[in-house]
């Protein structure tokens, strides 16, 4: 998990260039989803965080988002016991 924050412009466009970073993700509310997802690109800076992939994402606690992994995010809230 790399906190947008945390690291540098020259650094981060440099993680997009090697596709080390596939997701990205809300540390407040605890979402993660794809880059090109609009709600992520609406975020600030200082919730943003990345992931190399899902396992990554899901180790962290994090769950999907429900507007770009509409099928993980049903399978996510259909696992949650009632």
């Amino acid at each position: 998990m790399i906190k947008h924050a945390d690291i540098s412009t020259v650094e981060l466009k440099k993680h997009f260039k090697n596709k080390d970073i596939c997701l990205g993700g809300n540390a407040r509310l605890k979402i993660y989803g794809l880059l090109k997802c609009t709600s992520g690109k609406r975020m600030k800076k200082e919730n943003r965080v990345f992931f190399r992939s899902v396992d990554e994402a899901l180790q962290h606690g994090y769950r999907p988002c429900g507007h770009c992994l509409k099928t993980a995010y049903k399978q996510w809230i259909y696992s949650i016991p009632k």
